[in-house]
């Protein structure tokens, strides 16, 4: 009978330690949704007032026509506030060129120029990474917010300024300064290209407040530099010795959207000047994503 054999007793390999719970990629991406972000904006004080003033722009050009009398041209020149009391579209035409300049662009940088910047600044930027929100997604639900609630304001004037045009100067073809008038009807769709094209031309102001909001804690900055640089744009389209230099300024082609309202539109201009606003929206919101996903969140 054979030895026994001793027996060894080998300790049991280690075990890995739980995993510990943590968010899945879903329970992430349903971070901060849309919903969510457009309410914390919907709520400030900041977003009621833009509102008010856009409603009330409209009436207070309205009372301005009222008290004023009826339109003249300026100096013999031939737009649209000389035919504003033709009829409620008229008066729609004629605020939306009045407003689209540079009115509409306010609430278009405050909104997009607010979004990462005003975290900051509230020193609540890194509590909501670490919700967790991905950075991605993040800027997603705020730029998704800032374009919905920026889309709302330049429509919002030329549908209170048809509805109060309409109530006052009536119902009828869209008179033209040249002379002539576009039905009804076909005024209406061309309205509604015009509005299209004006939000278009807003991406450029709109992308920049974007990235400057990523690149600065302070929301003014932002809002202001994207402000002052559609000005400046605004300023050297205007200058006749830049030539064929102007044709590469998206402002320059902003008030292309009277082509449309024509006889006999003319769509040249508006499609420059989508081309060149969506390149450089494009351009810059790249840019914001790519420097918020490398910034070094303290605040």
């Amino acid at each position: 009978m054979s030895a026994e054999q001793p027996v060894t007793t080998e300790p049991a390999a280690a075990q890995p330690a739980p995993a510990q719970p943590g968010p899945t990629r879903t329970a992430a991406c349903r971070a901060l949704p849309l919903r969510v972000e457009a309410v914390r904006q919907l709520r400030r004080r900041r977003t009621m007032a833009m509102a008010a003033l856009v409603v009330a722009l409209p009436l207070i050009i309205l009372l301005a026509f009222q008290v004023g009398g009826s339109p003249g041209g300026e100096r013999n020149q031939v737009t649209f506030l000389s035919v504003t009391t033709g009829s409620g579209l008229n008066f729609a035409a004629t605020c939306l060129f009045l407003s689209a300049g540079f009115f509409l662009l306010v609430p278009v940088a405050l909104f997009f120029g607010d979004t990462v910047a005003s975290e900051a600044s509230w020193s609540s930027l890194r509590y909501l990474l670490a919700a967790p929100v991905p950075r991605s997604r993040l800027l997603v639900s705020k730029l998704g917010v800032a374009a919905l609630f920026s889309t709302v304001a330049t429509v919002v004037v030329p549908v209170v300024a048809l509805a109060a045009g309409t109530a006052v100067y009536g119902w009828g073809p869209l008179q033209l300064p040249t002379g002539g008038s576009i039905p009804a009807g076909t005024a209406v769709q061309r309205l509604l290209i015009a509005v299209g094209f004006v939000l278009v031309s807003q991406l450029v102001t709109a992308a920049l407040a974007f990235w400057l909001s990523t690149v600065t804690d302070a929301p003014l900055g932002a809002v202001g530099g994207a402000l002052g640089l559609t000005i400046l744009g605004n300023i050297l389209g205007q200058i006749s010795a830049l030539g064929s230099i102007r044709d590469f300024l998206p402002s320059y082609w902003a008030y292309s959207w009277v082509d449309a309202l024509q006889p006999q539109p003319q769509w040249d201009g508006m499609l420059k000047g989508t081309s060149l606003s969506l390149s450089g929206a494009l351009v810059l919101t790249a840019l914001a994503f790519r420097h918020f996903r490398a910034k070094d969140v303290v605040s």
